[in-house]
C-alpha cells in the first residue's frame, strides 16, 4: 500500500513538474513573440523612415549650452559650434557657477564671436540647484524662438548640424529629437557606452516616428522657445534634483509637434564616462526619470525590458534541465538572428561601427544591469542626484 502511494505521489509529482515546464515554456514563447514585435513594429522603422518634408527657410536659431568647470571641453567643442555653417545664429551660454578657468575662456571667446553670448550663475544662492535653472536662465536669454540644446562636452559632427536640425522646424512642429552619440575609444567600457547609446536612440527615435515619442536627450534636441514658456518650462520638476530635458519632452511631445532627425551631419559627439563605475552612476541617474514618464511610456518601455530579460532567464533555466532543447535553440537563433539584422541596418544608419557583433553581449547582461540599477534607486528614492 505504502509503495503504491509512492508511486501515485511521484507520477503526480513528474506531471506537475510538467505541467511547470509547460507553463514556462509557453510564456517564454510569448516573451519571444513580444521581443520581435517590437523589433518590426518599431526599431526597424530606423532603417525604414524618410523624411518627407523639409523647411525651405532659414529661419535665426539659438543654441544653448550649460557649461560648469568644462574649460577643456569649451576650448575643444565650443568654435565648433560658433563656426556653423548658417546664416544667422545666438549661442548662449550658461557658466553654472564654475570655479576653473570656463569664465576666461568665455571672456576670450566672446571678444572673437559677436554672437555669442554669456551669462553666468552664482554659486552664492541660498538654495541648491541644478541642470534645468541653467537652462532656464539660457531660454530666457534667448534671441530667438528656434532653440538648439547641445551640452558643453559635445561637438557636431559636422558644420551643418544647425542646418539639418532647423530643417525640421515645420509649422507644427515644436519638438525636434535627435541623435547624440558617443565617441568611438578602446575598451569593453566604451563598447558598453555607445551600444547603450544606440539601443536607447533606437528605441526614443523609433517610437516617435510610430506617434509615440517619450524622450530627447539634452546633447542633441531642439524645440520652441515659445513652447518652454506656455508650458511653463520645468516648473513641474522643481522637486526634483535631476531630470530635465526628457522629461520635458515626455510630458510636451505628441504626434502632431515631433520630428525626429539623424542625418549623419546632425549628429553630436560627446566624450564618454572613462570607467564603469562612472557610467553605471550616469545610468542610474538616467533611469530615476522613467518613474515620472507617462503610464503608456513606462509600460512599453517595461514590458520590452521585461520580456527580454524573461526570455533569456527561462531560457537557461529550461535548458538547465534540457527541456524542449530543439525549439529553444530554434527561438534563439531566429531572435538573434533578427536582432543582429535590426541593429546592423541602424548601426548603418548611425553610422556606428564596432559594436555589431557585442551588441548580443549588451542584449544579454543589459536587462540584468537595469534592473539592479532600478531596484538600487527605489531603494534610495529620497537620495539626491547632481546634474
Amino acid at each position: 500500500m505504502i509503495q503504491v502511494l509512492t508511486d501515485l505521489y511521484r507520477i503526480t509529482l513528474d506531471r506537475w513538474t510538467d505541467f511547470l515546464f509547460l507553463g514556462i515554456a509557453g510564456l517564454t514563447v510569448i516573451a519571444w513573440g513580444i521581443q520581435l514585435f517590437y523589433y518590426f513594429r518599431y526599431f526597424l522603422q530606423i532603417h525604414r523612415y524618410r523624411k518627407t518634408d523639409v523647411k525651405q527657410t532659414l529661419d535665426p536659431v539659438t543654441v544653448i549650452i550649460c557649461a560648469k568647470n568644462e574649460e577643456d571641453n569649451l576650448i575643444k567643442n565650443l568654435p565648433l559650434v560658433l563656426e556653423q555653417d548658417y546664416p544667422e545664429f545666438q549661442v548662449v551660454v550658461v557658466n553654472d557657477g564654475s570655479d576653473d578657468g570656463t569664465a576666461e575662456i568665455l571672456a576670450r571667446m566672446e571678444l572673437k564671436y559677436k554672437h555669442l553670448y554669456v551669462t553666468r550663475i552664482e554659486h552664492t544662492l541660498p538654495y541648491p540647484h541644478a541642470k534645468k535653472l541653467a537652462q532656464t536662465i539660457g531660454v530666457k536669454a534667448a534671441k530667438y524662438e528656434q532653440m538648439l540644446f547641445i551640452d558643453a562636452d559635445c561637438r557636431p559632427a559636422s558644420a551643418n548640424w544647425i542646418r539639418c536640425m532647423q530643417s525640421n522646424f515645420l509649422p507644427k512642429t515644436e519638438i525636434i529629437l535627435g541623435y547624440g552619440a558617443y565617441e568611438k575609444k578602446k575598451g569593453l567600457v566604451n563598447k558598453f557606452i555607445r551600444m547603450d547609446t544606440l539601443w536607447i536612440a533606437q528605441q526614443y527615435l523609433s517610437f516617435a516616428i510610430r506617434g509615440i515619442p517619450y524622450m530627447g536627450v539634452g546633447r542633441n534636441l531642439a524645440y520652441r522657445r515659445s513652447l518652454f514658456f506656455k508650458t511653463k518650462g520645468f516648473a513641474n520638476q522643481l522637486h526634483l534634483q535631476s531630470v530635465d530635458d526628457d522629461l520635458f519632452v515626455n510630458q510636451n511631445a505628441n504626434k502632431t509637434n515631433t520630428a525626429v532627425e539623424f542625418d549623419p551631419d546632425s549628429v553630436t559627439i560627446s566624450e564618454p564616462m572613462p570607467t564603469m563605475g562612472a557610467w553605471l552612476n550616469q545610468k542610474r541617474r538616467h533611469l530615476t526619470t522613467g518613474f515620472y514618464y507617462r503610464p503608456l511610456h513606462r509600460f512599453l518601455i517595461g514590458l520590452e525590458l521585461v520580456s527580454r530579460e524573461y526570455f533569456y532567464v527561462s531560457l537557461i533555466v529550461l535548458l538547465a534541465f534540457w527541456k524542449f532543447p530543439g525549439y529553444l535553440f530554434i527561438l534563439l537563433l531566429v531572435r538573434w538572428i533578427v536582432h543582429l539584422w535590426i541593429v546592423k541596418l541602424t548601426m548603418k544608419k548611425f553610422r556606428e561601427k564596432g559594436i555589431w557583433i557585442f551588441s548580443l553581449v549588451y542584449d544579454l547582461f543589459m536587462p540584468l544591469i537595469s534592473g539592479c540599477l532600478i531596484l538600487k534607486t527605489k531603494l534610495s528614492r529620497n537620495k539626491k542626484f547632481a546634474w
